[in-house]
This record gives C-alpha cells, structure tokens and sequence, in this order.
C-alpha cells in the first residue's frame, strides 16, 4: 500500500508519449505523477511542487537529464532519488550519474516493471517506506 499522500514522481523526457504511457502505469499505482518536457521545465516543477522521485531522459532539448540533476544539487530543497533514462547508456554517463548523485541510470527501453521495481526500491532506502508491490 503506497503512504498517504501519494508520492509524487517527476517523470522528465522530450517524447511526449514516452512519459504519458509511463505516467500513466504509474498513477494507476497510486502515485500523483507530474511530467516535464525538458530540464528547465523540471526545474520549474520542483521549486513549485513536493517530488519523492524523478526520473530524467539522458538527451533533451535545452537540459540535459546530466545537466538537469547538476542543476537540482544547488537548490535548497530536500534532496530526492533521480534516476537518469538513456537509450546510449556508457560507462561515461553512467559514472556522470554517480557524480551528479543519482540513485541509479537505467538504459532504454527497459520494462515497466524494471522502473516500477527501481523507484520502489529509491523510496525505500530514501523514506523507509514499504509499498506494497503487488500493484
């Protein structure tokens, strides 16, 4: 069972219907789900609204999701699990992703129950909550 209130994810990536179909899984799970085109919208979305998770796209327009959790480290906000999407996951970025302190860099396409098991574990070790998995 999720806690009350639901937790928020943040699901940023340029491909519209990538993050809709995604969002969508997710919220039939119980989570309140926000979506971001790119960086900068993200950005927006934190300052305004409380994010248990977000999950960022490698390559998009304007941020970068590398330049985009650099970016998030300088906001005075309570840190939260991010995990980064690519479909050009390398050694490279993936080390990038460990510097910028993300809890994890998951290559593209990866089944829903891949992320879904991901984040459950983010929000385990980041809040201690035990969500029920049978969803």
């Amino acid at each position: 069972m999720l806690p009350h209130p639901s937790p928020s994810l943040l699901i940023t990536d340029d491909d519209r219907s990538f993050r809709e179909s995604l969002g969508e899984a997710f919220a039939d799970r119980g989570f309140r789900t926000l979506y971001a085109a790119d960086g900068e919208e993200a950005l927006e979305i934190v300052r305004a609204e409380p994010i248990h998770v977000a999950l960022f796209d490698m390559h998009m327009p304007r941020l970068t999701g590398l330049e985009t959790l650099h970016r998030l480290r300088t906001l005075e906000i309570e840190p939260f699990p991010c995990i980064l999407m690519t479909a050009a996951l390398t050694d490279l970025i993936a080390h990038q992703a460990r510097e910028e302190q993300a809890f994890a860099a998951l290559s593209k396409p990866f089944g829903f129950r891949v992320m879904f098991d991901l984040v459950l574990d983010a929000m385990r070790r980041r809040y201690g909550w035990e969500l029920d998995e049978r969803n």
